[in-house]
């Protein structure tokens, strides 16, 4: 099979981008380097640097023959979203429009999005399984659901196979160590936990101890990224077989605590790691925890490395490589 990654130098695209490569596939990636890494792009990979908005450009790399594309171009910091919408609208909605509209008419007829649990919005009731509303309470959630839309618009008027995968938390490092360079600008919980315990920034913010969890902190379902690559080649094989769309969400079933996540790390790291309990957030809520009985169900897919301690050691692993390479005691 041959597939074209958009946005394939990214945190989750490289990780896709191996699983193809881990069994044969010829991938290709296309990424403006905004948040990717040329260093992470593997030499067997084919790479072409461009824009998703560069309609020509993105036009003449999908005229080399392609049986699927992969889409994972898209800005994804929630908080940012509410205060920069013409930023995530430009990119994440006019941006996949251009893709979309291109593989079609390159014959590229098979296409994944990758897609966010942030489409649901506020749960009204937990596990979050493929029939919960998707009402997203920010416009980063709003725009993967208008892209989800847009494609079952695509599927009925062109044709378009497709399959929306809806992560919940993405976390975690090759599991084989293949993979060394760190997330640029991360602000999702784990990479600032391991920012604090490499002593890249002082501590770790927790927002609120009074929610109605196990300990008080928040509770997410986190699934690494390794099972999260395995659902993209799975996904793509299944729409490719089947001749069918699909919209699943993917999560490891499990909720883990705020505090849970930073005493793991104190642990797995043997770093103090400081962390100083403010005031909530609005809109996070209490819980968070998927149902990924679909994807098992029709992808045979399981997470296999959410655990805990391989999401924490596989991603400290990473840093610790990174604070050597720089001369740094660890």
């Amino acid at each position: 099979m041959k597939v074209l990654l958009f946005g394939g130098a990214g945190y989750i695209g490289t990780h896709v981008a191996m699983a193809f490569m881990d069994r044969g596939d010829h991938v290709g990636i296309y990424d403006n380097l905004s948040s990717g890494l040329r260093s992470n792009v593997s030499k067997d990979a084919e790479f072409f640097e461009g824009d998703i908005l560069d309609r020509q450009r993105v036009r003449e790399v999908l005229s080399k023959g392609w049986d699927c594309a992969v889409f994972l171009a898209a800005f994804k910091a929630a908080g940012e979203s509410m205060i920069k919408p013409e930023k995530y609208s430009e990119n994440n909605i006019t941006g996949a429009l251009i893709v979309i509209t291109e593989c079609v008419a390159a014959g590229c007829m098979n296409f994944i999005l990758s897609s966010s649990a942030a489409t649901f919005g506020e749960p009204q009731y937990l596990p979050i399984d493929e029939k919960h509303p998707t009402n997203p309470e920010n416009y980063y959630g709003y725009t993967k659901l208008c892209i989800e839309e847009n494609l079952k618009w695509y599927s009925k008027l062109k044709n378009l196979r497709f399959a929306a995968l809806r992560y919940f938390n993405a976390a975690g490092y090759d599991v084989n160590g293949r993979m060394l360079g760190l997330e640029k600008n991360p602000a999702n919980l784990i990479p600032v936990v391991m920012e604090a315990a490499a002593g890249m920034r002082p501590n770790v913010l927790i927002f609120g101890d009074d929610y109605d969890t196990i300990d008080g902190t928040g509770v997410r379902d986190y699934v690494h990224v390794t099972d999260l690559a395995d659902a993209h080649v799975r996904a793509a094989d299944y729409i490719m077989k089947q001749n069918k769309d699909l919209i699943v969400g993917l999560g490891s079933e499990t909720g883990l605590s705020v505090k849970q996540i930073v005493e793991a790390s104190r642990r797995i790291t043997g770093k103090p790691i400081p962390a100083e309990i403010v005031a909530r957030r609005p809109g996070d809520p209490a819980k968070l925890v998927a149902s990924s009985k679909m994807a098992y169900d029709l992808l045979g897919w399981k997470a296999h490395y959410s655990d805990l301690d391989t999401i924490i050691s596989s991603t400290w692993n990473v840093y610790k490589a990174n604070l050597q390479a720089q001369g740094k005691e660890v």
